[in-house]
């Protein structure tokens, strides 16, 4: 349950930098005070009509970020209900494809990745699972396409396999300026006392020597940010976003991706954080890492409801750290007084189970909303629809396509997401009777009565009644046949066909 905002302020009080933004991102100051900043400041820019007619635009992509803890009362993020406020709130957002590379694919490119057709697997530096591929198009990225109408372009990122994998250097080439930052995954695990890995890596997790690898790996990557949270993955990457700022601000108009792998597990953030959300007198072993696996094939039974709390608290403690230094971003597009010309949008890639459904991690088969729901908002440079919230089935293909119609830059072919801006007025885009979508082997497909997920060759059909079941306990799938072949068979229509299914 989330703390009072007094008793948050006593939490995070006297950190530095201050958090800030509930405030400050939305003093918004006159756009013609604005106006006259920028045109002294920069100089030789586009006249002030070119500058109202091509907005910049800033892409907010944040890995691992459920819609019940962005948007709901598990987590406190004053920054993204700050952006919620000022902007258009999608309610009923389920990716197109999943996880981290499929759906980052789907984002940038505005098309569906999924299902996963002519996936060879193989590709140096990305894991060998259906879908975990390069983007197929980078000239056809909206990036990319806002560069050739003349925007100053960049990325900046701590995500393993978009900011180092070498099938990704295409991508990283096509921008003005590509930064990245070591993050979780690389270096050595050097440096790294026993009794701070005892400390988060659990007895039942420390038999596997990849388990210790891995922990001790990522605690050398992220320098005891659980003293020193400027050391934390998102400091880390919305300080250089804010540096990229200023040098958007001399190049508008601009187009800055920023995207952070945390709150990506493990999760060792600073105790202050914790106690927000856990015992305060709790000082045992910290879960860090979790496996994508049921919690009674690994959970001891003494132990399991304790460390499932542990875990969620260690969730909640990452997403109001990633928040606040959003913040500090957010802070920096308000001191350059660029919110009145730039559209902000903020997109997660999927979930994460924290014992629902007696799961905790990614199961690529299970494909409950814990997992498949995330958070998208919308602001627009002037206001509209501020505040609103929209229950139309966004996905993660939708944002090229959004972001470069409020830019009036034309798309190109083959980008088939849908533009949800004409939602900021008084239109609406093609209505969608279903979201459909998947992971690795599997498929989704969603109504607002019915969900169901299954395996795509297929088998093992789940199937929920929402009214009956909203909490997606008990599968109908035996009782009503004809309703899943009906869902299966509006994917397979939607999805071009027989659905693939690959060894790995």
């Amino acid at each position: 349950m989330r703390r009072d905002a007094r008793g948050v302020r006593r939490v995070l009080g006297g950190l530095t930098p201050a958090p800030t933004t509930r405030r400050r991102f939305l003093e918004l100051g006159a756009s013609a005070a604005a106006a006259a900043w920028l045109g002294a400041g920069c100089g030789g820019g586009p006249s002030r009509r070119e500058r109202a007619e091509r907005p910049n635009v800033v892409l907010i992509v944040i890995d691992t970020l459920r819609s019940d803890y962005a948007f709901g009362e598990r987590a406190h993020t004053p920054n993204i209900d700050a952006l919620a406020r000022e902007g258009l709130s999608f309610t009923d957002v389920y990716p197109t494809a999943m996880p981290t590379v499929p759906a980052r694919n789907s984002i940038l490119s505005g098309r569906r990745v999924f299902p996963f057709r002519d996936w060879h697997g193989g590709y140096a530096g990305l894991p060998p699972f259906p879908g975990w591929a390069p983007i197929d198009d980078v000239h056809g990225a909206f990036t990319s396409v806002l560069r050739r109408a003349g925007y100053w372009t960049a990325y900046v990122t701590d995500n393993p396999f978009l900011g180092f994998a070498p099938p990704y250097e295409k991508l990283r080439r096509s921008f003005d300026r590509f930064r990245r930052r070591g993050g979780q995954v690389g270096g050595r695990a050097t440096g790294v006392p026993d009794h701070e890995l005892r400390h988060w890596l659990p007895d039942f997790l420390a038999s596997d020597p990849a388990m210790t690898s891995r922990v001790r790996r990522y605690l050398a990557n992220g320098g005891d940010y659980w003293r020193d949270e400027r050391r934390s993955f998102s400091a880390r990457v919305f300080r250089d976003g804010a540096r990229l700022l200023e040098l958007g601000a001399r190049r508008r108009p601009f187009a800055l991706v920023v995207d952070t792998f945390e709150p990506h597990e493990p999760w060792t953030p600073p105790r202050r954080y914790v106690d927000m959300y856990g015992d305060p007198d709790y000082h045992g072993v910290e879960p860090a890492r979790q496996l994508n696996l049921p919690v009674e094939s690994y959970l001891p039974d003494a132990e399991r409801e304790l460390m499932l709390s542990r875990m969620r608290a260690l969730y909640a403690a990452e997403v109001t750290l990633t928040d606040r230094w959003l913040g500090v971003f957010l802070d920096r597009l308000h001191d350059l007084r660029l919110e009145r010309e730039t559209v902000v949008m903020l997109v997660s890639d999927h979930g994460f189970y924290l014992g629902e459904h007696g799961l905790t991690g990614k199961i690529h088969d299970v494909l409950h909303p814990e997992l498949i729901h995330v958070p998208l908002i919308l602001v627009d440079p002037e206001r509209r629809a501020r505040g609103r919230r929209s229950a139309y089935r966004a996905s993660t293909h939708d944002v090229g396509p959004t972001l470069l119609s409020m830019t009036d830059v034309a798309r190109p072919r083959g980008m088939e997401g849908a533009d949800l801006s004409p939602l900021l007025g008084h239109g609406a885009p093609p209505r969608r009777r279903l979201s459909f979508g998947g992971y690795s082997n599997s498929f989704y497909a969603r109504s607002d009565d019915w969900a169901m997920f299954a395996e795509n060759h297929p088998s093992g059909f789940s199937l929920y009644d929402l009214h009956a079941d909203p909490s997606e306990r008990r599968s109908v799938a035996g009782a009503r046949p004809g309703k899943a072949r009906e869902l299966f068979a509006f994917v397979r229509e939607h999805g071009g066909g027989r659905l693939p299914s690959y060894p790995y």
